[in-house]
């Protein structure tokens, strides 16, 4: 079928869309302090104690999405995700809350301080979700960038989201990508082509230990 010039127009759309790049959030230096604060509060939590005086700059003050992931070493299988989307909470307090509740992920049994040398520490700052409008649901693949983009989807009760790294480490392409993200919601992957269905996109900022309490380095995902 030939394209009509309304087609081009939003194939176009999408394209410039898709090729807007995100300024860094935080530095290098930033990102190694987020990392080492969120290890100390996931350290304590584990030993039930208080996670003590997180020192962190005046930029931590700003409100951010965040989710603070675990998991093994050196398997590298999770151990625990938890996060906030939204930017609700300054980074210092989103950090220190959600590094404390992967502590207590509700897939996994309460984080042991006997596993605290067994696992690695990993933060991911997110952007602001904003809503992919597509008027023909087909061409929601060409909005979705793999290795960039995190996604959210919403229909009624249903919620679910996947960090921008999950696709990577499963070798998704975009498709996969969104049905995955809607059985994160507890949806049929094909909900993605229902209209009704509002998904958002995001981007993540991330950083990791190597090793346990090692260096720590940013994560490129492509």
């Amino acid at each position: 079928m030939i394209p009509t010039e309304n087609d081009t127009q939003e194939i176009n759309a999408i394209k410039k869309i898709a090729s807007v790049k995100v300024r860094p959030i935080v530095n290098d230096t930033e990102g190694e302090l987020a990392v080492r604060a969120v290890r100390q509060a996931v350290d304590a939590e584990a030993r039930h104690e208080g996670a003590g005086n997180l020192d962190l700059p005046q930029s931590f003050k700003e409100k951010r999405g965040v989710f603070v992931t675990l998991s093994t070493y050196p398997s590298h299988d999770l151990r625990g995700c938890i996060g906030y989307p939204e930017p609700v909470y300054s980074l210092g307090s989103a950090l220190l809350m959600a590094a404390q509740a992967a502590c207590h992920d509700p897939r996994f049994l309460p984080l042991g301080s006997e596993e605290l040398d067994h696992i690695v520490v990993e933060m991911s700052i997110l952007t602001r979700p904003t809503e992919i409008k597509c008027t023909d649901r087909r061409k929601l693949t060409e909005l979705v960038n793999v290795g960039e983009d995190g996604l959210i989807v919403e229909m009624g009760p249903f919620r679910g989201l996947l960090l921008p790294q999950v696709p990577i480490e499963w070798g998704w392409d975009a498709e996969t990508f969104l049905g995955q993200t809607c059985l994160k919601a507890g949806l049929s992957p094909d909900t993605w082509l229902d209209k009704k269905a509002k998904f958002c996109k995001f981007q993540a900022e991330i950083f990791a230990e190597e090793e346990p309490r090692g260096r720590v380095a940013r994560k490129t995902l492509k």
